[in-house]
């Protein structure tokens, strides 16, 4: 009896202990993770308007599909990469951040380059449709949803890896980010569904809500989503272009070039300075993260430029 006294102490024991390493993995995952959220806000404005256009009863699928895409992108193709990268080579992870703000700020120009000159990309888009069909419209645009989601994932990872206490052990590290990236994408899709399905609830309350304060609410929501929409593209580009040059300036600022960084940092601090107290820090935020945009959305305009001078050598002949 004693000796099984003994035992259930033991297996109560390594069940505490397990029970408290579950529970730090969880804690420096979300801690982690907090430390990503403009790329979270960047996934989340982003990925609404790969929904656009199909019927409503394809809404939730579409979304589905892409968030088992970016679970599939950070859980097995990126978790092993940022290991490896953690063990092996550490000095490659800013060098791989910068790739990544590079494409975020491309990203973010050419969707500014749309909106400046929108009638080349509706030609095209009206194209794919007449050639593809819808559910071929649709595969491609969940396949370039996952394409765009494995950058972000990406950058994503990658905050939450270099936010991670050095001293944490393999397991310690790995469970980390397994738990960020399965947060982040529950948080990310989850808010993507709701926002998608909002003018479903809308209309429904506006037509069969019993009171009239209901129906209004329905038909406020119906009459603000294409704004919403609309704020949130605005928003997701502005996101894409702040992180892309944000994570430039710092991976420069890590690999010893040191003056964007301080550059910046001096003008933020300066335009502060004669401010109140409290108003300080949140000045400060805004004119780096304002300098930092200016810098991403130079080099993504940079980057467009080279693009559209040099896809047209590999367009197959006759393509338009």
């Amino acid at each position: 009896m004693s000796g099984l006294l003994a035992l259930l102490d033991d297996v109560a024991a390594i069940a505490k202990v397990a029970a408290s390493s579950v529970d730090d993995v969880v804690g420096q995952a979300v801690k982690a993770s907090t430390k990503a959220t403009g790329a979270l806000i960047d996934d989340a404005a982003v990925t609404p308007k790969y929904v656009q256009g199909f019927s409503a009863e394809r809404e939730l699928p579409i979304v589905w599909k892409i968030a088992r895409g970016s679970l599939f992108n950070k859980l097995v193709l990126l978790l092993p990469v940022a290991l490896l990268l953690a063990a092996f080579a550490p000095m490659l992870i800013y060098p791989l951040l910068m790739i990544g703000g590079a494409y975020l700020s491309f990203e973010g120009a050419e969707k500014v380059w749309h909106v400046i000159s929108p009638a080349h990309h509706d030609i095209d888009e009206q194209v794919e449709k007449k050639t593809h069909g819808e559910i071929g419209l649709e595969e491609q645009k969940v396949q370039g949803a996952i394409k765009t989601d494995f950058i972000l994932s990406a950058e994503i990872m990658t905050i939450t890896l270099s936010a991670l206490p050095p001293d944490l052990s393999f397991w310690m590290e790995a469970g980390a980010l397994a738990v960020a990236g399965v947060l982040i994408t529950l948080v990310v899709y989850g808010a993507v569904a709701v926002i998608v399905k909002a003018d479903d609830l809308g209309l429904l309350m506006a037509s069969s809500g019993r009171l009239g304060i209901t129906r209004w609410l329905g038909r406020m929501i119906v009459r603000g989503m294409p704004l919403l929409l609309k704020l949130l593209m605005i928003v997701g580009t502005a996101a894409m272009i702040w992180v892309g040059g944000s994570i430039i300036v710092h991976g420069l600022h890590e690999l010893g070039w040191h003056w964007p960084y301080e550059s910046i940092h001096h003008v933020a601090v300066g335009t502060a300075a004669g401010l109140a107290e409290q108003w300080q820090g949140a000045v400060e935020w805004i004119v780096t993260a304002a300098l930092d945009g200016v810098i991403g959305l130079v080099l993504g305009a940079v980057i467009v430029a080279l693009y559209n001078a040099i896809a047209p050598i590999f367009r197959p002949r006759g393509a338009h």
